[in-house]
């Protein structure tokens, strides 16, 4: 029989003990693919027999600086103004810094962060305004910020294209152009190794509503799907929502019987081809890249690759505790998953 670990495996493992200091470490194989992941105490022990659940535990939020709790419904709508023309001007200002984030309890990610989160802010505004964004890098290498939809060439944010395509160490930039069209966009950093970039934390949303708005909902949540590579050998160890696995079946999302949810879901997951989302006992409706009020579909599960992104809405009809996941199980079981309550 083959020995599934080669050489190279035994050499990370040897590294181990520096990535999981916190306490022991486990690796397992996947089933289809020829390629080892790492697994930290948290997911051990899952007899699925006996019922255990995998990911309990916390990490320290206070120390990583964020909360995914919070990111769920932090909207920044910027610093806002109104130009001589009578247009809504706004403005943001976001740092680049390198920052320690605890991914799993007992083990932590030299990540490179947009204002010290990851996700970065979630940046929203209207169709037809004008933004203006600063980017100050306060990291230790170049780094940039392109943004989804219309903008002139010199604001793409790509190296070649002008100052903001390689923003060195200690230098800023500003970012300025009109918010269109309107609909659910991202932005990352777009500087090489791109992927190597973007896994590492640079990436946020950016929304830009209709001028006459959505129809109303009672309650607006983003969730940006990612994976981090812990050992860097371009195979994602963990998955994520708001970038912390685990957090949202560690801490239920808290919502209504016949409430209305909106949630703007994106998708900026590295090393792996695509990123699904399912509902459990209930369906939505999809609205892909939020660009069009003509919904898509009516579903409990859509897949996207990465940077693709929609709005989902839906509610529940009757109380109790409901999954929402990535149905590639793989995914769920190494940290995307979560729950919401619902209530009467």
């Amino acid at each position: 029989m083959k020995n599934p670990l080669s050489r190279r495996d035994f050499l990370k493992l040897g590294a181990l003990g520096v990535i999981g200091a916190g306490g022991s470490t486990a690796i397992i194989q996947t089933a289809n693919k020829d390629r080892i992941r790492l697994i930290v105490p948290a997911m051990q022990g899952m007899d699925h027999g006996n019922g255990f659940i995998p990911g309990t535990g916390d990490v320290d939020h206070e120390k990583n600086g964020f909360n995914p709790g919070d990111i769920l419904t932090d909207f920044d709508y910027g610093n806002v103004s109104t130009l001589p023309d009578g247009r809504t001007l706004r403005e943001y200002e976001v740092t680049v810094i390198n920052k320690n984030i605890e991914v799993v309890p007992g083990i932590e990610y030299p990540a490179w962060t947009y204002n010290g989160r990851i996700p970065g802010p979630t940046i929203r505004c209207t169709e037809g305004d004008l933004i203006r964004i600063k980017l100050i890098n306060g990291s230790n290498h170049p780094h940039s910020m392109h943004f989804h939809g219309f903008h002139p060439g010199v604001m793409d944010g790509v190296p070649g294209s002008g100052p903001g395509g390689y923003v060195e160490p200690g230098d800023s930039f500003t970012y300025e152009f009109d918010a269109e069209p309107f609909g659910l966009h991202l932005y990352h950093c777009h500087v090489f190794p791109l992927a190597r970039h973007i896994a590492k934390g640079l990436y946020g949303t950016f929304i830009v509503d209709p001028k006459d708005g959505r129809p109303p909902v009672d309650r607006e949540m983003v969730m940006v799907m990612s994976g981090f590579d812990v050992d860097f050998d371009d195979v994602n160890d963990f998955y994520a929502v708001n970038a912390i696995p685990f957090y949202y079946q560690n801490h239920p999302i808290q919502i209504k019987v016949g409430e209305k949810i909106r949630i703007y879901l994106v998708n900026i997951l590295e090393f792996d081809l695509l990123n699904s989302f399912h509902l459990h006992a209930s369906f939505f409706h999809y609205y892909p890249t939020g660009t069009s009020l003509t919904l898509s579909e009516f579903t409990d599960t859509i897949i996207q690759g990465q940077a693709q992104r929609g709005i989902l809405e839906f509610s529940y009809k009757y109380p109790g505790m409901y999954m929402f996941h990535a149905h590639v199980t793989e995914f769920a079981e190494l940290g995307w998953n979560g729950m919401f309550e619902v209530t009467e």
